[in-house]
C-alpha cells in the first residue's frame, strides 16, 4: 500500500513542485505588505464573484465585473456619506471632551477606594492628557504629513479595486495559470481546493458585514434608549473595531465605558448592559450561524491564527485571520485529512 502510495506521489515533478512552494512561502512573508494587498483583494473578490457570475450569462465577464465593483462602491458611499454627515457634530464635540474624560477617568480613580490602591493609581494622566493634547495641537502643524499618508492610502485603495476587479473579470484565465503550475496527476485536486478556498472565503466578507452591522446596531439603538452621550457615533466604533477579533471590542468596550463615565455609574452600567447584549447577540446568535456554516472554523483555531498574524502581519492580517485560518485549514484538509480516510 505504502509503496504504490510512494510510487503514485513521490516524483521527480512532485519534489520539485513542493521545493518550489516552499520557496513561494518564504518568498511571500519578504514581501508581507504586498502579500496581504492581494490576499485581501482576493478575498474580497471571492465574497463578489457569485454577483459576476450571475450577471456574466447577459453581458462580457469584464463588464459584469465593472458593474459589480462599480455598484458595490457607490453603496459603500451612499451609506458612509450620510452617516459621517449625521456624525460630524458628535465627532467634533467627541474630540473637544477628551480632556474632560481623562480628568473624569483620573478623579474616579482616585475618590474610588477599591481602586486607588491598584497600580491604576499610579498612572500619571497627565502625560496622557499632555500626549494627547499635544497630538491635537501638532495635527494642524503635520498637515504635509497627514497629507502623505492620506495620498499613500488612495494609492492603496486604487491598486486593490485595481486588482479586485481583475480577480473578477480574469477568474478563469487565473484559475488556468494557477493550475499550470500543477503536474498533471494533481491539477484536478488542485482545482476543488481552489473552490473550497473560494466559497469560504469569499462568504468571509459577507459574513463579518453581518455581524459588524448587528452590532452597530444593537448598540446604536441601546444607547439611545438609555440616553448615553455619543450613541451612534459609540455604535460605528464598536461596528467597526468588531472586524478585529478580541481585540477589537475589548478596546471599544472601554471607549465607550470611558465616554459614559462623566455621566456617573448608572451610565457607565447601562453601556456594560447594551455592551452584554449586542456580544451575546453576535457571538450566540449571529456569528455562530453565519462564521459557522460559511467558515466552519472553531473559536480556538481563530484565536490562533489571530495570534498568529498580529505577530506577522500586523493589523491587517489581524483582520483577516479568519479568512486565512479557513485557506489553510482548507489545504490542511484536502491534502492531509482526506488522503489519510
Amino acid at each position: 500500500m505504502f509503496e504504490n502510495m510512494f510510487q503514485k506521489y513521490i516524483t521527480a515533478k512532485n519534489v520539485i513542485f513542493f521545493i518550489i512552494a516552499i520557496m513561494f512561502l518564504i518568498f511571500i512573508t519578504k514581501i508581507k505588505d504586498i502579500a496581504i494587498l492581494f490576499f485581501a483583494s482576493y478575498v474580497i473578490a471571492c465574497s463578489l464573484n457569485p454577483l459576476v457570475d450571475i450577471l456574466s450569462k447577459k453581458m462580457k465577464r469584464s463588464l459584469a465585473s465593472g458593474l459589480v465593483l462599480t455598484g458595490t462602491i457607490g453603496i459603500i458611499f451612499a451609506f458612509f456619506i450620510p452617516l459621517l454627515g449625521m456624525l460630524g457634530h458628535e465627532v467634533k464635540s467627541f474630540i473637544v471632551h477628551i480632556p474632560q474624560y481623562f480628568d473624569t477617568l483620573k478623579a474616579f480613580i482616585i475618590n474610588t477606594p477599591l481602586i486607588n490602591h491598584t497600580h491604576l493609581a499610579n498612572i500619571d494622566f497627565s502625560n496622557i492628557l499632555s500626549s494627547a493634547t499635544e497630538v491635537t495641537s501638532q495635527f494642524v502643524n503635520q498637515s504635509i504629513n497627514l497629507s502623505i499618508n492620506l495620498a499613500q492610502t488612495f494609492i492603496y485603495i486604487i491598486a486593490a479595486v485595481l486588482i479586485i476587479y481583475y480577480f473578477m473579470a480574469d477568474k478563469d484565465t487565473i484559475k488556468k495559470g494557477y493550475l499550470s503550475l500543477f503536474p498533471e496527476n494533481m491539477k484536478e485536486k488542485a482545482s476543488e481546493i481552489m473552490l473550497s478556498i473560494s466559497n469560504k472565503i469569499g462568504g468571509y466578507v459577507i459574513a463579518q458585514i453581518a455581524t459588524m452591522f448587528s452590532v452597530g446596531v444593537i448598540m446604536t439603538i441601546g444607547l439611545l434608549i438609555f440616553g448615553i452621550d455619543y450613541a451612534l457615533l459609540l455604535g460605528l466604533i464598536t461596528a467597526i473595531l468588531d472586524i478585529i477579533p478580541v481585540i477589537g471590542p475589548a478596546i471599544a468596550l472601554v471607549i465607550c465605558l470611558l465616554t459614559a463615565l462623566k455621566s456617573g455609574a448608572v451610565a457607565m452600567v447601562f453601556v456594560l448592559i447594551v455592551f452584554a447584549v449586542a456580544q451575546l447577540a453576535e457571538n450566540n446568535l449571529v456569528r455562530p450561524f453565519i462564521f459557522g456554516k460559511i467558515l466552519n472554523l472553531h473559536p480556538l483555531i481563530i484565536y490562533l491564527f489571530l495570534f498568529i498574524t498580529a505577530q506577522y502581519l500586523g493589523v491587517v492580517g489581524v483582520i483577516f485571520a479568519p479568512a486565512i485560518a479557513a485557506t489553510v485549514c482548507v489545504l490542511i484538509e484536502e491534502l492531509y485529512i482526506k488522503s489519510i480516510n
